[in-house]
């Protein structure tokens, strides 16, 4: 909002005429991570001269786009937006200007003077780059450099015609994350002078829904679009200008829908080996399976969306007729070559839904963190369960799971099912892959009968070495405990018993199963649940902490 101390125009000429025109995106002068869309470009009443209205993308202003009772625009927020003169804001500048910033420009004295390190008695100490005139001078020869950052520095078009590619003649990888790009043309510009480029970042800028017009870039194999505002119905438009491309990254654009132009599957993306879907929207599996006949899909990441469910896709969506020679092949299989899909910090709570990645053919690398069916704090299953119920799987959850880590976590899941049920029909509905554990294991002698619970009750009576390990910071040193306990011992008996076996007066234990291959231990929370519910094995290590 403007007020008597902004201040004045250059040599207090009245300024009547500005270069900046609506949608148009600029920084604040002296600050090109501060970025905005001007909305007003014209008089305020009560203040002389022209201003420029502006909503900023961090939300740092002072209004909503009025003041004083007159609207002059709509701002996302009721704190925005902001009038500055034109001289307080900069429309940008080209790549190659950009390239002479970031790449020739000299440290100042006082920039150097803040490299520094603190000694030991909290002194500063001056930093000296050894080599920095080398690297400076390497950095200098444009014609060399193959891959180029020129993140927020305000880059807002391709400048000459030409200009670019006479300069950087080796140029494979492009960083423009955080720049005012906006228009679509601008950018084929700068691709087309860059006959070499592979990967392009366009990550946080503001980009125009219009991307008709583009030329073919045939070399362009990774392109990142993260909180651009893209959408699928210009991903549709973008392919047929890059049928190289391999990696497409499209996080935090507040994607919910996937919107194939002529039939229910996406077709085309021929090459597409990664698509990075996280931080979006997404609630419907149905929308996933649109990507189902991607046919070099390998990875899929959809990482802290909002999904509730996993399908396999059924053969209703692949009777979906195609067009000419996007016919499907003979023995083609939804997400045929998907090898790694990331689904942590969702809202999956079914285990069903764990059970149908058996399905996808070649799915090895899963990730389920962060959904509350994998968190046995919120009723979910520990890692033992997942690794046995998952067949195919060798990562999950970030973390290797080796040969003995599955034979273990079988054999516990098989225990923890004997203990629970002996309804043979039942088991069956409940753990689709107990039968063919128990064959594999060779345990078919403790098989649940119908005619009696003898083999679950022995199960469950055995007793179990656990090793008790006191890690909390009152409870002081004291050395871990080795103790046969049965299965059946419930969570408030064992910390009853931490309490004698490490003498603990006024402490209230909390107790967490540290478990092979999981960065995190788990808690143990329900004092109901026995050793057996939560997975407590021949060899467990349970640590003994404190309740905060």
């Amino acid at each position: 909002m403007p007020n008597s101390d902004v201040e004045k125009p250059p040599d207090s000429v009245e300024l009547t005429t500005s270069a900046f025109t609506i949608d148009q995106r600029v920084h604040f002068a002296g600050d090109s991570r501060r970025i905005g869309t001007v909305k007003y470009v014209g008089p305020v009443e009560g203040y002389s001269g022209l201003w420029v209205g502006v909503d900023w993308d961090d939300g740092e202003g002072k209004h909503d786009g009025s003041v004083n009772g007159v609207c002059y625009f709509h701002a996302k927020t009721p704190k925005s937006a902001s009038f500055v003169r034109p001289h307080n804001i900069s429309a940008g500048v080209t790549v190659l200007e950009a390239l002479e910033l970031r790449y020739k420009g000299t440290s100042t004295k006082e920039e150097e003077d803040e490299m520094y390190v603190l000694s030991a008695s909290n002194r500063r100490v001056s930093v000296q780059l050894l080599g920095k005139d080398k690297i400076q001078d390497k950095l200098s020869k444009f014609e060399e450099l193959e891959g180029v950052s020129l993140s927020y520095l305000g880059v807002s078009s391709s400048g000459v015609p030409g200009q670019i590619g006479s300069v950087l003649l080796s140029l494979r990888r492009l960083d423009l994350t955080g720049n005012l790009l906006s228009d679509w043309k601008s950018i084929a510009s700068i691709c087309e002078q860059l006959p070499m480029l592979s990967a392009l970042n366009l990550s946080h800028n503001k980009l125009s829904y219009d991307v008709t017009g583009l030329p073919m870039l045939k070399n362009l194999r990774i392109v990142v679009l993260n909180h651009t505002g893209v959408q699928w119905t210009q991903v549709e438009v973008l392919k047929h200008s890059l049928p190289a491309l391999e990696e497409l990254h499209l996080m935090g654009n507040e994607l919910r829908e996937i919107t194939p132009p002529t039939s229910k599957l996406v077709q085309g993306f021929d090459s597409l080996r990664l698509l990075n879907l996280e931080d979006n929207l997404f609630e419907d599996w149905a929308e996933i399976s649109k990507l189902s006949q991607l046919r070099s899909l390998e990875q899929l990441q959809l990482n802290n969306n909002n999904l509730k469910d996993i399908a396999y896709p059924d053969h209703d969506i692949m009777r979906t007729p195609l067009s000419g020679q996007e016919q499907l092949k003979q023995g083609d299989k939804p997400f045929q070559h998907l090898c790694c899909l990331l689904l942590g910090g969702n809202n999956i709570n079914d285990i069903s839904a764990v059970d149908s990645l058996n399905y996808f053919p070649n799915l090895v690398d899963i990730r389920l963190s962060d959904n509350p069916v994998a968190d046995p704090g919120k009723g979910g299953v520990p890692r033992f369960v997942l690794i046995a119920r998952l067949a195919k799987v060798q990562m999950l959850n970030g973390s290797e799971v080796s040969p003995r880590e599955r034979k273990e976590s079988e054999i516990r899941y098989i225990r923890l099912v004997m203990s629970k049920s002996s309804n043979l029909k039942e088991i069956q509905q409940m753990h689709p892959r107990f039968a063919e554990l128990k064959v594999h294991h060779g345990i078919e002698d403790e098989r649940p009968s119908s005619t009696g619970a003898a083999g679950p009750q022995k199960m469950a009576s055995g007793l179990l070495s656990v090793t008790l390990k006191c890690v909390g910071a009152s409870i002081g040193e004291k050395p871990p405990l080795t103790k046969k306990l049965p299965a059946t011992t419930t969570v408030g008996k064992l910390k009853l018993l931490c309490e004698s076996f490490f003498k603990l007066k006024s402490i209230r234990p909390r107790l967490f199963l540290q478990e092979e291959g999981n960065p995190l231990p788990i808690l143990l929370e329900d004092e109901m649940a026995s050793l057996l519910d939560f997975g407590v094995s021949n060899g467990s290590t349970i640590l003994v902490d404190e309740e905060k």
